[in-house]
């Protein structure tokens, strides 16, 4: 049963928390659609504890798992909200319980001049990438925690005909684990200019960045960066980019070289035509030379992305980041001819996304709970491909993470892993979802994952992977079943190894 309210009647605010951010709401009719659901699932596996061979111990686990599904869309105003509460009662181990979230907002108070975005996240997440990892139909073991982010930012943004468009943003982020383990939050005050004079094609850019951030186990960190960039078109399918400024980390280095100075870069777009875009670039920063790729291609029923970047980040920076938000792009983009109302494309997309991750490793690399800063290099390629009857999400993704600080604060987080095998660490990923409708109530879905981690500071590499089939049917309007099998192997050469295989019955009934 789908929930539509109009703005001007009424907000139903006990379902809606998270807007509180948002007050007051802008005026105009916003549209909402609330959908309840509920999930029984009864699983079975053989090795619920993940227990090396010899010492498996099999169990039956009931998980209760009532969640609400809110898409707020109007002109001035879009939310959208994918909760759920999810009770687990186990043989083998004390009953437990979690939350999930998934949120964001954005609203335009002032009508071209002031606006604000929100998001919030609550998910459960592994500590270490070395070790058991999660497995969503599975409780936590002792290398799983609950995380928690939330995110508001207010700005004012407004052009200047004939001058430039201006933002100056403020931004509040906060990562908490609930306990000792992490506890972040920073605050960020940026100014943004950009221009394109007289409409001759060639566009301009300053920005000026100051961040501070304070971990619960370190003393405040304060960034500063100043830039300036230019693009310039040589014909209708080829510009130049040029930027340079001047930037300070600000987090004590233990590379010996301050986090500090001149950066530079060159670069170039490509547009062929209005469905492919390649962006590239290189240029200096003070850890060395860097280089970054963004291409975009799009067909008919697919579409490709391929991302290379190098920067300075943290694990609390990588928590706060919306997962999955190129695969559903993709998603969107592509089912706008099949599903054409956004507000079921979205429910869709979230539907698609959220049974793939639940049966596979992390999309991308694994993030884990740490307090250092890591100059990080990714690569990663994302296709989607999506017809009336079939959907494929494919990625593959590699990241060299080097520690620029000192590993001893890490210690406490991380007490059954060797002492600085955090320092370099690589990891290899790759993740692949298929469904196919086979028929007007049925549908078969397959879902294949592989995560390895190295640490190339100590000897150690642990591999991850994971495989699952699945059939779904739908039994009446707003319900389904759906019935899953798994196979999860995980192995290291510093012992551990474990096997496990599930089977699932699930009942999703829709309010």
């Amino acid at each position: 049963m789908a929930i539509t309210i109009s703005r001007r009647g009424p907000l139903p605010l006990p379902l809606l928390p998270f807007l509180s951010l948002l007050l007051p709401l802008p005026a105009g009719a916003v549209d909402w659609l609330v959908k309840p659901s509920l999930r029984l699932r009864e699983s079975y596996t053989d090795n619920g504890l993940r227990a090396p061979p010899g010492k498996e111990q099999s169990d039956f686990i009931t998980e209760i798992a009532p969640a609400i599904a809110l898409i707020g869309t109007g002109p001035r105003l879009r939310v959208h909200l994918d909760y759920s509460w999810r009770k687990f009662l186990s043989s083998q181990r004390a009953d437990t319980d979690s939350h999930e979230l998934h949120a964001s907002a954005d609203a335009e108070l002032v009508k071209d001049w002031f606006f604000i975005d929100a998001d919030a996240s609550v998910s459960r997440r592994n500590i270490s990438p070395f070790g058991p990892q999660l497995i969503d139909e599975l409780p936590d073991t002792d290398n799983t925690s609950t995380v928690r982010t939330t995110g508001i930012s207010p700005y004012l943004r407004h052009r200047f005909r004939g001058l430039a468009t201006a933002e100056l943003r403020y931004t509040r982020n906060t990562v908490d684990s609930g306990g000792a383990l992490l506890s972040v939050h920073s605050d960020e005050m940026q100014l943004l200019l950009g221009g394109e004079p007289r409409g001759n094609g060639w566009t301009w850019n300053a920005s000026h960045d100051v961040r501070r951030t304070q971990d619960s186990k370190l003393a405040p960190v304060r960034m500063q960066r100043s830039s300036a960039g230019l693009r310039y078109p040589f014909s209708s399918k080829w510009s130049a980019t040029a930027s340079g400024g001047m930037e300070k980390e600000g987090y004590p280095s233990s590379t010996g070289k301050a986090p500090a100075g001149r950066f530079w870069s060159l670069g170039g777009v490509w547009t062929p035509s209005p469905r492919t875009s390649v962006a590239f670039s290189t240029g200096k920063r003070f850890f060395g030379t860097t280089y970054s790729l963004d291409a975009n291609f799009m067909q008919r029923h697919t579409n490709w992305q391929l991302n290379y970047s190098e920067n300075i980040t943290t694990m609390p920076t990588q928590f706060s980041r919306l997962g999955d938000r190129d695969a559903a792009q993709l998603l969107d983009q592509l089912w706008r001819g099949i599903f054409p109302n956004a507000r079921d494309r979205r429910l869709r997309i979230d539907a698609f996304l959220r049974y793939a991750n639940s049966l596979g490793p992390e999309r991308g690399a694994i993030n884990y709970f740490s307090h250092r800063y890591f100059l990080q290099k990714q690569l990663k390629l994302t296709m989607a491909r999506a017809t009336a009857k079939s959907t494929l999400i494919a990625g593959i993704s590699a990241v060299d993470r080097t520690a620029q600080t000192a590993s001893g604060i890490d210690s406490g987080l991380l007490p059954g892993v060797e002492f600085g095998s955090e320092d370099r660490t690589r990891q290899i990923g790759a993740n692949v979802g298929w469904s196919w409708q086979a028929g007007a109530r049925t549908t078969v879905n397959a879902n294949a994952g592989y995560a390895g981690v190295r640490s190339l500071s100590a000897p150690r590499r642990d591999n991850n992977i994971t495989v699952t089939a699945g059939y779904s049917r739908i039994l009446q309007r707003d319900m389904t079943a759906t019935v899953d099998v798994r196979h999860t192997r995980h192995a290291s050469n510093r012992g551990g190894d474990y096997r496990e295989n599930g089977v699932s019955a699930t009942l999703t009934i829709q309010f």
